[in-house]
């Protein structure tokens, strides 16, 4: 039975060699062409002028509950209690801003991500839509779902040009 089974796999397998020897494969990091436009790229510049302020203050805010934590370590044995109780107090409120501050730019930063993405999705997948009906290609596969790949199956770098143009 096995070996009628490797028959019949050897046999499909040579009868299908020729139906793909005429197929055209591309590769496609979607990914990568999504990041590397120049909308994305924008969109990057315009994220860090927004959010910078706040992750400014973030850092400022962790930097001071870090020096109030170093002091409490360093010198807290030698503190009257009053100083460090006072101390601890300040510590623990820097500690709920950070991260009340934290949990608040994440989710602004999550939805401006997803507004950019939302804007940003047609434009590639009708980039990437052109250069397959462009290119003639018959299969393309995810980047990450290939091993290797020679450079002149990658259309990666011809979607992001298409998408730059399209604007």
């Amino acid at each position: 039975m096995r070996k009628l089974t490797q028959l019949a796999i050897l046999a499909t397998a040579l009868i299908a060699t020729p139906a793909f020897a005429d197929m055209k494969i591309a590769v496609l990091n979607y990914q990568m062409a999504l990041l590397e436009s120049d909308a994305a790229k924008k969109y990057a510049v315009d994220a860090e002028k927004k959010f910078g302020p706040q992750l400014t203050k973030l850092k400022s805010l962790e930097s001071s509950a870090k020096g109030i934590q170093d002091r409490l370590v360093s010198g807290g044995d030698k503190m009257q209690q009053g100083e460090r109780e006072r101390l601890e107090l300040e510590f623990k409120q820097k500690a709920r801003d950070f991260q009340f501050q934290s949990k608040e730019l994440n989710e602004a930063k999550a939805v401006a991500d997803r507004e950019m993405l939302k804007q940003l999705k047609p434009k590639l997948d009708g980039a990437v839509e052109e250069v397959i009906k462009k290119g003639g290609y018959d299969l393309v596969f995810e980047r990450g779902a290939v091993i290797d790949v020679k450079p002149q199956y990658d259309i990666t770098r011809q979607v992001i040009e298409r998408m730059n143009q399209a604007r």
